[in-house]
């Protein structure tokens, strides 16, 4: 069992409201992908008009996430925190999260390293977390009662297998207690969030504060449910200053009470008190457009097209994709390839990535969360866009802000797409 013994820990803002003003973060939103569905949750991918939790203007690899961290610190030298807090979940984006937090651990030893993570997926790394010296974890724990749990959660899902009701937040329960004991364990400093959801779970928040405290947790944050229109909870109405006040004086029976917390996006940078995030959004989406695919040449941009003019297909409608280049300044279409048929499931995203190996980028109005994995794994960047191909084209070729080429997202009605390959994407 590895302690940690390094670094200076009053310097992470988060757990230290002294340091609020003195020292800064960044989050660097590597991990898309959730592997549970919260009532209370909408991740908008490119979002640039909300400041909440699961909203990012961008979404980088570990190796654009090293450009961008490059950049930030030339610019920002009092970031002493660099954490991955989604906008899904780091440990449903395993690899792409440990891949990050071993390159900030390599190129910058004395940065302090940080996850906010639901509890599901991260038990398995929890002892390279600690060889890393991740000495701060985030665990969101809404109820430790299933019943009370079920009601929270829309579904989760382990190794492919979605699970529903009490069931799906029974497993969520045991995955996140075990996750608090073994991290405390590895003398990993741990804080609790817990969502605080009237007629839901205001009510049982005493008891989750207490179960955390037995647990060995280190710090309580109590946060006010933030209404999503687009989610099941949209219509609850916001908890108030003074039902927060009071539940976090109960819960201070049990546990330290954070109090300056800012409810940061996944892409949040610089001071709590003095933030900076739409000022690195330019910075970020560049990173993001950067390919860094060692030994592998990416000439092409796909596109999805209905009539060969506007971008205006979701990527599981497409039956073929337009392939363009960009020579000597000059737009080129180069051919068309045909899309895997429907159906299939996910060997249909893996057949994707392979046909468009050669592409920096494919711009689509829509998809789904297990092709954006795929895709962005492989390589190729998922660009949702909306109007001309060529003006969609050029501002990728430069390295544009790709957020502004996004309308409205396509989504199922459901709101559960698994991206299951089906023709939804």
């Amino acid at each position: 069992m590895k302690k940690i013994t390094i670094k200076d820990f009053h310097r992470h803002p988060c757990f230290n409201p002294e340091a609020k003003g003195k020292f800064g973060r960044v989050h660097l939103p590597v991990a898309p992908k959730c592997n549970i569905k919260c009532n209370f949750c909408d991740r908008k991918y490119d979002c640039v008009n909300e400041s909440r939790p699961g909203v990012t203007s961008s979404i980088l690899s570990p190796q654009q996430a090293k450009l961008y961290m490059d950049k930030v610190l030339e610019k920002e030298p009092r970031i002493t925190v660099a954490g991955i807090a989604g906008p899904g979940d780091p440990f449903a984006n395993a690899e792409e999260t440990m891949g990050t937090l071993r390159m900030i651990r390599e190129n910058y030893p004395e940065t302090l390293l940080c996850v906010s993570s639901n509890g599901m997926g991260i038990g398995p790394y929890i002892e390279e977390l600690a060889h890393l010296e991740v000495s701060h974890v985030t665990i969101t724990v809404c109820a430790v009662d299933p019943e009370i749990g079920s009601k929270i959660y829309g579904w989760v899902s382990d190794n492919n297998v979605v699970y529903r009701g009490v069931q799906g937040a029974k497993l969520l329960l045991g995955r996140q207690l075990n996750a608090v004991k073994k991290l405390k364990e590895h003398g990993i400093t741990v804080k609790i969030n817990c969502i605080v959801i009237p007629g839901v779970n205001d009510h049982h928040i005493e008891e989750v504060a207490a179960k955390m405290q037995e647990l060995g947790a280190d710090l309580f944050n109590c946060m006010a449910l933030f209404p999503n229109v687009n989610t099941p909870f949209g219509k609850i109405e916001q908890p108030d200053k003074q039902t927060m006040h009071e539940l976090r004086k109960k819960a201070e029976e049990y546990l330290p009470q954070m109090r300056h917390c800012t409810r940061c996006r996944a892409d949040a940078v610089g001071l709590l008190g003095e933030d900076r995030t739409e000022e690195f959004r330019s910075c970020l989406s560049d990173c993001s457009t950067t390919q860094i695919h060692e030994g592998v040449e990416r000439p092409y941009i796909a596109v999805a097209s209905q009539e060969g003019i506007l971008v205006n297909q979701h990527l599981g409608e497409a039956k073929s994709f337009q392939i363009w280049s960009m020579e000597s300044g000059e737009l080129k279409k180069v051919t068309e390839r045909n899309a895997p048929p429907a159906g299939g499931g996910i060997k249909r995203w893996h057949k994707l990535a392979k046909i468009l190996g050669d592409c920096r980028a494919v711009l689509i109005s829509g998809i789904g969360d297990t092709p954006l994995d795929i895709l962005m794994k492989s390589g190729v960047e998922p660009v949702e866009a909306a109007g001309f191909i060529e003006e969609a084209l050029t501002t990728v070729y430069e390295g544009g802000h790709t957020a502004g080429l996004k309308g409205r997202r396509k989504s199922c009605a459901s709101g559960e797409c698994m991206g299951s390959g089906g023709g939804c994407g």
